[in-house]
């Protein structure tokens, strides 16, 4: 089934694929090759490049997929509630002491198992 569902896109889907690895392996060869320029130049067509990968990749049945996906997870994000001043500095207070109190019961745990071995080794 899962072979099925990979296979929705078919033959343009690879073909567009293809295309956008293609373009941004060229961007970022172009980009070496094309060292003397200044760096805004070659910058601007980096950008004008994975911009047009973009483009292609949305084409295809996984690219609308994912923006769909990205779409959804904004709209999750706007649902969430968070936290005031007050409750962030009272978690982050509560973090602190719970790692400074295991840190010291670790450390405590290492002096005492390294006195045992060294009273079993007598070293």
């Amino acid at each position: 089934m899962s072979a099925n569902i990979e296979n929705q896109g078919g033959a343009k889907d690879t073909l567009l694929w293809g295309v956008v690895f293609i373009i941004l392996i060229a961007s970022i060869v172009a980009n070496s090759f094309y060292s003397e320029l200044p760096v805004a130049i070659r910058a601007a067509a980096v950008v004008v490049a994975v911009g047009i990968a973009a483009l292609l990749a949305y084409q295809t049945t996984k690219g609308k997929n994912a923006l769909a996906f990205a779409k959804e997870s904004r709209l999750e994000m706007r649902k969430v509630v968070w936290p005031n001043r007050q409750e962030a500095i009272q978690t982050t207070l509560i973090v602190l002491a719970v790692t400074a109190v295991v840190g010291l019961f670790l450390f405590l745990l290492d002096g005492l198992l390294v006195w045992l071995v060294n009273l079993v080794t007598g070293v």
